[in-house]
């Protein structure tokens, strides 16, 4: 593979970043392929209590191996996500670079699928709130998904465009851009981008990177955390934009404390030398990444804050609704889509300015929709933290929740009538309505397992 790795490209790593090209050539040719996952700290369980911890990140771990994810119904139920081991160095990052017992707001704006977004969520506090944003509309469904199986309240999900954000001028206290690029640093994962990749396809890729970050600074708050990343090898993807943002705008780059085994190389800006970590597969038990941070030194047009709307939810159903809840956490019914979503009361004014300014397609836990004097629950709810402990279960063995997911026939005994949670080890898979013939399965069918396991 070494003789159609790009020659121009390998040569500037080698001159500007000591880059060992006989390792480099080696890793992409012998084709190793490396699985992680980061466990969800919502849903505790034993999966993956022998696998090795990756060193950045509390909740990462290796995998020897790669099994068959979508034939583990704890993997439909949100218990671990799969995401690239570099990638989740952002939660050194903010770790190291803010206070996550404050309760902030935070932007991840090229969000899909969900990576960075799920993994940001575990470590923020419940009070804070997450805007999960995708650009693209076609790619905004998966992000949704992801959410719903982490199963927090504290999250939005919107599609706009990074201009749309200017509408909210110092709002954020964090936004992280892992902005789209020329995907150098997935060449191992797959060989087919290499005949993709070109020059002017980086200096068009450096262009969008700009624009994106001019669009998105004016909502970044006074004394908030830039997070910028990359999965491009490229100079001009990384430490030349970081050098345009020093020109442009007034930041201060963020140094991060890296542990030298974990062979993360740390790469300085030839203009302002503004701090870069770039993470090569030879190197580390990733793939290639790089990411830099700034906090911003100058003040943007503050939007003006805006009081919650007041839910108009008539008195005969807020009692529907909150049977299926859990009492034991401070939670606000707002309307939604016809029906109701969850949200945490401080979180109110939020989403109503959020709501006012942008396109939002989740706010927190869309619960279901009440049809005469019942709720008709959503899958959000099945997979929310948010459920009552009294609402009816099945718990299911491996079968039977293969089954379930597949929406295969599926026969249960000694289950009382109505809708019941499907759960597998504890952790809910969706709904279904227990009738006195039949079990009428509610698993939305965009989500079923179509393959043979």
């Amino acid at each position: 593979m070494s003789n159609i790795l790009p020659s121009s490209l390998i040569r500037s790593l080698n001159e500007k970043f000591g880059l060992d090209q006989e390792l480099f050539f080696r890793v992409h040719e012998e084709g190793e392929f490396i699985t992680s996952v980061r466990l969800n700290p919502f849903k505790p369980s034993n999966a993956f209590e022998e696998a090795d911890r990756i060193g950045w990140t509390e909740y990462g771990r290796y995998l020897e191996e790669r099994p068959s994810f979508i034939a583990d119904p704890l993997f439909h139920a949100g218990g671990y996500y799969v995401q690239e081991a570099s990638s989740m160095f952002v939660e050194h990052i903010l770790r190291h670079s803010t206070d996550l017992k404050e309760d902030l707001k935070v932007l991840d704006l090229c969000a899909a699928p969900g990576g960075k977004s799920t993994l940001i969520s575990s470590v923020i506090n419940s009070d804070s709130l997450l805007v999960s944003n995708e650009i693209i509309k076609t790619r905004v469904p998966v992000l949704a998904d992801n959410m719903t199986k982490w199963g927090v309240i504290n999250s939005v999900v919107t599609n706009n465009d990074p201009r749309d954000f200017q509408r909210l001028g110092g709002y954020f206290d964090v936004i992280v851009v892992d902005a789209p690029c020329s995907g150098s640093g997935m060449w191992r994962k797959d060989p087919q981008t290499i005949n993709e990749w070109s020059e002017n396809n980086v200096q068009l890729c450096s262009q969008r990177q700009q624009r994106i970050l001019a669009d998105i600074y004016p909502a970044l708050k006074e004394g908030g955390l830039l997070i910028y990343s990359t999965c491009s090898y490229s100079e001009e993807e990384n430490e030349e934009i970081t050098d345009w943002l020093s020109d442009t705008f007034n930041v201060t780059t963020v140094k991060i404390p890296v542990k030298p085994e974990w062979q993360i190389q740390e790469s300085l800006s030839v203009k302002h030398k503004n701090h870069g970590y770039r993470f090569y597969p030879h190197l580390v038990k990733g793939e290639g990444f790089f990411v830099s941070c700034f906090i911003k030194n100058d003040s943007s047009s503050m939007i003006k804050s805006t009081k919650s709307r007041t839910a108009n939810i008539p008195k005969n159903e807020l009692p529907v609704i909150e049977r299926w809840i859990t009492g034991e956490l401070p939670l606000q019914p707002i309307p939604v889509k016809e029906g109701y979503s969850i949200i945490n009361p401080v979180h109110a004014a939020d989403i109503t300015l959020l709501q006012s300014n942008l396109y939002l397609k989740k706010s927190g836990v869309f619960a279901g929709k009440i049809v005469g004097k019942d709720l008709i629950p959503d899958h959000e709810l099945a997979l929310s933290l948010i459920l009552n402990k009294n609402i009816q279960k099945a718990e299911l063995n491996y079968e039977e929740a293969i089954s379930y997911l597949r929406k295969d026939d599926l026969k249960l005994e000694n289950i009382g009538q109505g809708w019941t949670l499907m759960t597998f080890k504890g952790f809910g898979l969706g709904w279904a309505k227990i009738l006195s013939n039949r079990i009428n399965n509610y698993l939305p069918k965009e989500l079923r397992i179509l393959k043979e396991i």
